[in-house]
């Protein structure tokens, strides 16, 4: 196993034991192949611990064991880690209302480059990085002996490109008849890996679409970026007067409505496939409630300004449209907008609006999103609940 020295003076991230080693820290670089597992060591020749080795990244290594000592890393290891994070989620899921969940975040549960999220009996595994492609075979089989029937293996182009990630999209062995129906806080929902978003659904607003939900009863509500209806479901549920769903994309407002047509007979529910940004500059119903959880606006560092801009503009029409005494739940989910950022942005549209405009609460992402305290890069979903005079 080929080792990687940092310079000096750089030791101290990996001390504090932030997983990423960046190219600029390196003294000695491995004459290691893409994806090889590396010793991490000081410049005092101090093992540090053990990672993936990633030659054409900025991000050099994402260490996934801090040690002191030398390991063995075999089949059992991988298989451990799994298991790990599959028990923490037996104690934060219930699983008699919710089978839709993540069970392995990456570096939230010490395993880079790997995201794992289940439906009912299939498990969608996204591979990030060329690493986690050299082990993937003991990450199938230690889903298999937690109980995973079906196993689908999602990779995006951009992935497949930079990391040098061979693994096309594709089923492990017996495919599952598309679309997959699994619940989530006792509401059905129909999900597609194959073609769906991320990994067919976004579970990562589970406990904010609860939250909405105990809003909802008698309220006239707009889901804008509403995907396959997880919002408007809750609402619905809850005893909305009326929802209104809005998506550009035709097939995730397909989805949309099949699962309001699976979860309920009769429903005031109406979808649109438009623009939310025309949409909400048109519309002339009093909402009481609006929904903004749009993409990630910012894909990297260099559209942190754009970004920005979009988001600002998407609040700001939301909060001249509101009705007095609505309610904005805002969402951002690019992790190049930190928190504080993200604040500051709807701060500038509500000063433009020129409304009071009250924070009730803050929102992130549910326990099984779990943020490795020394990698804050793994917060990213971040939102408020804002009250609009």
């Amino acid at each position: 196993m080929q080792s990687l020295i940092l310079k000096s003076g750089r030791e101290r991230s990996l001390i504090n034991r932030h997983p990423w080693v960046f190219s600029g820290a390196v003294k000695n670089m491995p004459e290691a192949e893409n994806g090889e597992i590396i010793k991490v060591f000081s410049n005092h020749n101090e093992l540090l611990g053990y990672g993936f080795f990633s030659p054409h990244s900025q991000i050099t290594c994402r260490v996934f064991e801090f040690t002191s000592v030398h390991i063995t890393i075999d089949e059992n290891f991988w298989k451990d880690k799994i298991k790990r994070a599959f028990e923490l989620r037996k104690l934060i899921i219930d699983s008699s209302q919710t089978n839709i969940y993540r069970l392995l975040h990456a570096e939230g549960d010490f395993l880079p480059g790997v995201i794992i999220d289940v439906y009912s009996t299939v498990a969608v595994v996204q591979i990030l990085i060329r690493g986690t492609e050299n082990i993937k075979e003991f990450i199938f089989d230690a889903l298999r002996e937690i109980g995973i029937k079906f196993i689908y293996v999602k990779t995006k182009s951009n992935t497949q490109r930079l990391e040098e990630v061979t693994t096309p999209s594709s089923w492990v062995g017996e495919p599952h008849v598309m679309p997959i129906e699994a619940k989530e806080n006792g509401i059905k929902f129909l999900v597609d890996v194959e073609k769906g978003q991320k990994t067919g659904f976004f579970i990562d607003q589970r406990e904010n679409r609860k939250i909405l939900g105990a809003f909802s009863r008698g309220k006239k509500i707009l889901n804008t970026f509403s995907y396959s209806g997880g919002f408007s479901l809750y609402a619905l549920a809850n005893g909305a007067e009326l929802v209104h769903s809005v998506d550009s994309s035709k097939y995730a407002i397909e989805m949309c409505d099949k699962n309001v047509e699976d979860n309920f007979i009769n429903s005031n529910h109406q979808s649109f496939v438009e623009d939310v940004f025309e949409y909400l500059q048109k519309t002339e119903v009093d909402y009481d409630i609006m929904v903004l959880d749009p993409p990630a606006f910012a894909k990297s560092s260099k559209a942190v300004a754009n970004a920005a801009r979009g988001y600002k503009n998407l609040n700001l029409i939301a909060l001249k449209k509101i009705k007095p005494g609505g309610l904005i739940f805002t969402f951002s989910c690019s992790q190049h907008i930190d928190r504080d950022l993200f604040r500051k942005i709807v701060f500038g549209a509500a000063a433009d609006a020129k409304r009071n405009v009250r924070i009730l609460r803050q929102f992130t992402q549910p326990d099984d999103h779990p943020i490795n305290i020394f990698h804050p890069e793994g917060e990213y979903l971040k939102g408020l609940l804002l009250y609009i005079e």
